[in-house]
């Protein structure tokens, strides 16, 4: 698909000071970063920049610090990491907003990169304050959005910040776009989606979605077990949906008129009678489940089902592990379906969130067709919703 919105490539940049929103939200652990992915995929944006001779302003949130300051979601750490990787030193400043971040631009040489503090240390950016914006957008000439992660949130740096700069897309966020868009629009067929998650509601709109457009759906996580309820299974003491009962049945109804296969562990059932890292799983037949057992994931039987369904899929969407991947033992049937579509170089898209984390620490990113860096974003973008980010960009 064509990416209707202006990108870096679209207009005249050289020599320009750019404004770059990025999504660091990564996880740091005593000031070192465990999981770079993020990084690694705004380098095309940063480089491509660099080489149009910009001077490159980053800004990021990282975490929930709810509007204080709180060293402890400070981004110096990522402006060390993002300086190895770029083979540069990535100069950081203390604040967002205000003279120190004007001194610091004042003395950018070309194709230098610098990275503001926190976003989210204002409370500002996340009611997409316009005053906030406004200072935010002084020392650029262009603002770059490509911060994937962030573009569903109308905040002062995805929403308000449009108003004071000409907004272009960066490469990330286009290579998102076009993924995501083609295996929902386009895709090779037969498409599978594979949706997990604890509560139906939360996903409602994407299985809707899917129920016009897949051939197959595959239930996983908490989930399933609501829609295994929905059909008078017993689940024991396993978390379900509750409130999702009447939904769930209506779901099966939708899926069967509409000749939707939606898959869910009938053939057998991981269970364990606690929820710890010492459990002991045991892998039964749906009908044997007892009163004090809790789900936790698809039993091997049923992995292997979903194996051999994605085997001979055209177009695999994934949102959502299938298991409680958190803990080692319940984590088979997503670690065999992840390390199967890996090796079988399946066309398979990821839609963000615990499904990205999981497989990157499984360090099988680079062998999927695409892993998107949005968790939130890629929901909604592949539910059909339009995103305030992206809406907000100057038109093609």
């Amino acid at each position: 698909m064509n990416f209707r919105k202006k990108t870096i490539r679209d207009v005249e940049l050289n020599g320009r000071t750019i404004l770059l929103r990025a999504d660091y939200n990564v996880p740091v652990e005593g000031g070192q970063i465990t999981d770079d992915y993020r990084l690694k995929k705004s380098l095309p944006t940063l480089e491509y920049l660099r080489r149009q001779n910009c001077k490159i302003i980053v800004c990021s949130h990282l975490g929930r610090p709810e509007g204080q300051v709180n060293p402890e979601f400070s981004l110096e750490p990522v402006a060390k990491r993002l300086g190895e990787l770029l083979g540069i030193e990535v100069k950081f400043v203390p604040e967002s907003v205000g003279d120190q971040v004007l001194q610091a631009v004042k003395t950018m040489q070309t194709a230098d990169v610098l990275l503001l503090e926190n976003l989210r240390f204002h409370a500002e950016e996340e009611a997409n304050d316009r005053e906030f914006a406004k200072l935010l957008a002084e020392p650029g000439e262009y603002f770059v959005q490509d911060g994937f992660g962030v573009v569903h949130r109308a905040h002062a740096s995805t929403d308000a910040i449009t108003e004071f700069l000409p907004s272009v897309a960066g490469l990330l966020l286009e290579n998102e776009v076009q993924h995501l868009s083609v295996a929902v629009d386009n895709p090779l067929r037969p498409l599978v989606t594979i949706i997990g998650g604890a509560k139906i509601a939360d996903k409602i709109e994407l299985i809707n979605r899917f129920l016009t457009q897949a051939n197959t759906i595959i239930v996983g996580g908490a989930m399933a077990n609501t829609f295994l309820a929905a059909q008078g299974y017993k689940v024991g003491k396993s978390l379900y949906d509750k409130d999702g009962m009447d939904e769930a049945k209506n779901i099966l109804k939708q899926a069967e008129r509409a000749g939707v296969e939606l898959v869910l562990p009938m053939e057998e059932v991981a269970v364990a009678t606690e929820v710890s890292e010492s459990a002991e799983r045991r892998d039964v037949m749906l009908d044997q489940v007892g009163d004090n057992d809790i789900i936790l994931d698809f039993g091997k039987q049923a992995a292997e089902r979903v194996v051999s369904l994605v085997e001979h899929a055209g177009t695999v969407i994934w949102n959502g592990p299938l298991g409680m991947t958190e803990l080692k033992q319940f984590a088979y049937s997503s670690e065999k379906l992840a390390d199967f579509i890996a090796e079988k170089h399946i066309n398979c898209v990821v839609g963000g969130g615990d499904t990205s984390g999981f497989i990157a620490s499984r360090g099988l990113s680079e062998n999927f067709t695409h892993v998107s860096t949005g968790g939130g974003a890629s929901l909604e973008f592949l539910s059909g919703k339009k995103l305030p980010g992206i809406e907000a960009l100057l038109d093609k």
